[in-house]
């Protein structure tokens, strides 16, 4: 499926945000996308593209924070054979890439010193001169740049410069967070799990759960919709019955019982005992013991799995904390126990 497709959203604060991009699009100007990870920068960039005089114009796009500083420069300008050790031959930059189009800068922020005084020429010249060359080249370029740092802060800091953010800034859409987007993530999570049901050849979408979709709309994405996808289709490839809706949510994938201690090379491996409600009173231990041992204690943590559910209203995380477990290891425990439909 199409990324552009997944530009989607009813909330009123993604609403303005489009509306503004769509009309920020038929300017050539340069324009700053500000935003947090995950919120779609790179979609708002080729939205911004597409709907301008220059859509049928190439759209090159370049993370700055995945170069290091002696490189960033000769990948924007480009270089010609000689001019660094290593470079056996010219090779043109990004700005000629796009040369009648758009140059989409992400994580503006990290350019280096050097990079953000020939950036500044580039914009306000039009003109851009390859590593090793004196001679300037015209090139019609409209930069797009993003960032998810406040960059008013950095030019007061000195690790950005004030001319440079004055060009770029004709126009700042700021992209709200998902959090902030009242209805969207049922929406999201609904295409995004249609998608991956698709994938994986489920007959029909069961959708989510209501209890899965509580706890979505709870959960503060700081990912936003990038967060979301993975949890989504996550969610939906782990779980085994495609004929019911998806009720098992894991935000934190790296949560585990076996989790290694960070730093250390070999783990001891060490077993916990199995906790209790901090009330609950022992077993009694007087009179025969139990002929088979594997059914008595099973019938006591069903007792105590009924027990905590009641006293916590069958909330399930709640209830998972009460006994000390994660919520996937509840959710084990109840469908061992043929508690899960029970469970609420």
């Amino acid at each position: 499926m199409d990324r552009g497709n997944q530009f989607i959203g009813q909330s009123m604060a993604f609403l303005d945000s489009v509306e503004r991009v769509s009309r920020a699009a038929q300017l050539n100007r340069p324009v700053l996308v500000i935003g947090e990870r995950g919120t779609g920068k790179e979609l708002v960039a080729e939205r911004l593209h597409r709907l301008s005089m220059r859509w049928d114009g190439p759209f090159v796009a370049m993370n700055c924070a995945a170069l290091t500083e002696t490189l960033i420069e000769a990948e924007l300008f480009g270089h010609e054979a000689g001019a660094f050790t290593g470079a056996t031959r010219a090779r043109i930059g990004r700005f000629e890439e796009a040369d009648g189009g758009t140059l989409f800068l992400d994580e503006l922020g990290t350019l280096s010193a050097g990079a953000q005084e020939r950036l500044l020429r580039a914009v306000e010249y039009g003109e851009v001169t390859r590593i090793g060359s004196n001679k300037p080249m015209r090139v019609d370029v409209r930069i797009v740049a993003a960032t998810n740092e406040h960059l008013p802060a950095l030019v007061e800091k000195g690790r950005f410069r004030a001319d440079l953010l004055d060009r770029l800034s004709f126009d700042v859409i700021t992209l709200p967070p998902l959090r902030a987007r009242e209805g969207d993530i049922a929406e999201l999570a609904d295409f995004f799990g249609r998608r991956m049901s698709s994938e994986l050849d489920w007959p029909r979408w069961p959708g989510f759960d209501v209890e899965a979709m509580v706890e979505m709309e709870a959960y503060p994405w700081p990912g936003n919709i990038r967060e979301l996808r993975n949890v989504v289709e996550r969610a939906v490839y782990r779980w085994d019955d495609p004929g019911l809706p998806v009720a098992n949510i894991v935000f934190d994938p790296f949560v585990s019982p076996w989790q290694p201690a960070s730093g250390q090379g070999i783990v001891r491996k060490e077993v916990a005992a199995e906790p209790a409600l901090a009330d609950q009173p022992a077993p009694p231990v007087a009179g025969p013991l139990p002929a088979d041992l594997r059914a008595a204690v099973g019938t006591y943590e069903r007792c105590l799995l009924e027990e905590a559910l009641r006293r916590h209203r069958h909330n399930q995380r709640a209830t998972a904390k009460a006994l000390g477990l994660s919520y996937d290891q509840l959710r084990h425990c109840l469908k061992k126990h043929g508690l899960l439909e029970t469970a609420g």
